[in-house]
């Protein structure tokens, strides 16, 4: 018998992966995702043309594997589990459909209209499941503290950033991240940069902040103006006097590599100006902790990019940053259209898209070219094929192509 003030037991840990509970949600998985179209597709180049209207896929495009293990684990989750309250810190990815399936497998979110969850709902026995982005350290020990059941579906390769991160704290080196302040995956990587009381991060988002930091290397400057640029952005007692002498550059695995490489340039420039060539080699350090999905899928783009096309559609959550960049690259080669579904695609004459300058959905007019006519489709890593079906049905409806037409 347990006193009230005394602190749970840990929850025992619980295979979730049996092959009978997987072959139940592999079932309910692609009852809900899978897309036949899709699948012909991709077994037959990626490519179809019916009318005068083509319509080309990426190469790689859709769920990643972490992504897939995430779901996959929410699933089994609610099975296993059946019974007892279950909870996620926020969104399991960052797809509005499939977090709405995710509710209704009786999965109730923790993150409210703060931002912040709430734990003090949480007791003893509680289920809960960590997304595939991870989160924070000090979040983490307080589920613990509760006597949570914690399912963890943090993604494999962030958690090879914070190895990354952890090192640099052991070694006095502050972590520059290269990121979102404020996405989920960042947050959980800056904790794991002040690994056991030691180490300091800096987050940086675009290449001008990284430009204010290299200046600050080479030449010092006002401490206070530095802290109030990036406010927000660095951790406890962060000194850029003291803390910018010794840099790792660690990213949000889902940034586009040619601007994590710009990052890496730049900082490593600036540290061999001011420290020359052999002390900046110990004074500065890097990893390549891009993640592989993500990579594929911008090279894959990339690569149907160089193509003859009329536009691209881009698919897939608007709080998405491996999806945003996708929509990026696009928008440089070919007018591109970032859309959540198909149901966007309004008519021939208007479709509803995010802006990722103003961060907006707005509206365009006569976007879509009547036959012949080439349009590319790409979908970030946490949109499923049923989204990508429903728009290359819609892309030939909108041309007077039936479904059934698309065999």
């Amino acid at each position: 018998m347990t006193t009230p003030n005394a602190t749970p037991s840990p929850a025992p840990r619980v295979n979730l992966r049996t092959p009978e509970v997987m072959t139940q949600v592999q079932a309910q998985v692609e009852s809900h995702y899978r897309s036949e179209i899709v699948d012909r597709l991709r077994a037959h180049g990626g490519s179809i043309t019916v009318a005068g209207v083509t319509v080309k896929l990426a190469k790689q495009f859709g769920f990643c594997y972490g992504v897939e293990r995430a779901i996959d684990l929410a699933y089994a989750s609610a099975k296993v589990f059946a019974g007892r309250r279950l909870f996620i810190l926020g969104e399991i990815i960052h797809n509005p459909e499939v977090n709405e399936q995710i509710h209704a497998l009786g999965i109730r979110n923790l993150v409210g209209k703060s931002g912040a969850p709430d734990l003090d709902a949480l007791a003893a026995g509680d289920v809960v499941i960590v997304p595939a982005f991870g989160t924070d350290v000090a979040t983490l020990e307080r589920i613990k503290a509760r006597g949570c059941q914690i399912v963890d579906t943090t993604c494999g390769d962030v958690m090879s950033v914070w190895k990354r991160v952890r090192q640099n704290a052991g070694d006095d080196v502050t972590s520059l991240i290269h990121g979102k302040a404020r996405h989920e995956e960042t947050m959980a990587t800056a904790s794991r940069a002040v690994h056991g009381g030691k180490g300091h991060y800096l987050i940086v988002l675009t290449l001008e902040e990284t430009d204010w930091v290299c200046d600050y290397i080479r030449h010092g400057g006002d401490k206070e103006v530095f802290l109030k640029r990036f406010e927000g952005a660095y951790s406890e007692e962060f000194d850029p006097d003291l803390h910018l002498r010794r840099v790792g550059v660690a990213n949000q695995t889902t940034m586009l590599r040619g601007e994590t490489e710009e990052v890496q340039r730049r900082v490593k420039a600036a540290l061999v100006d001011r420290d020359g060539a052999q002390a900046a080699s110990e004074s500065f350090r890097f990893f390549d902790t891009i993640c592989g999905a993500t990579q594929e899928r911008q090279d894959a783009l990339t690569e149907m990019l160089a193509q003859p096309m009329d536009l691209l559609l881009v698919v897939g959550g608007y709080n998405s940053s491996n999806t945003s960049h996708l929509a990026e690259l696009g928008e440089a080669v070919v007018p591109t259209y970032f859309i959540g579904n198909a149901s966007r695609m309004c008519s021939r004459e208007q479709i509803r898209h995010f802006d990722l300058h103003t961060k907006k959905e707005i509206v365009t007019g006569n976007w879509l070219p009547a036959a012949p006519v080439v349009i590319g489709i790409t979908a970030g890593a946490s949109c499923p094929n049923n989204l990508i079906e429903e728009t290359i049905v819609r892309v030939f409806e909108l041309h007077g192509v039936p479904r059934e037409a698309l065999g």
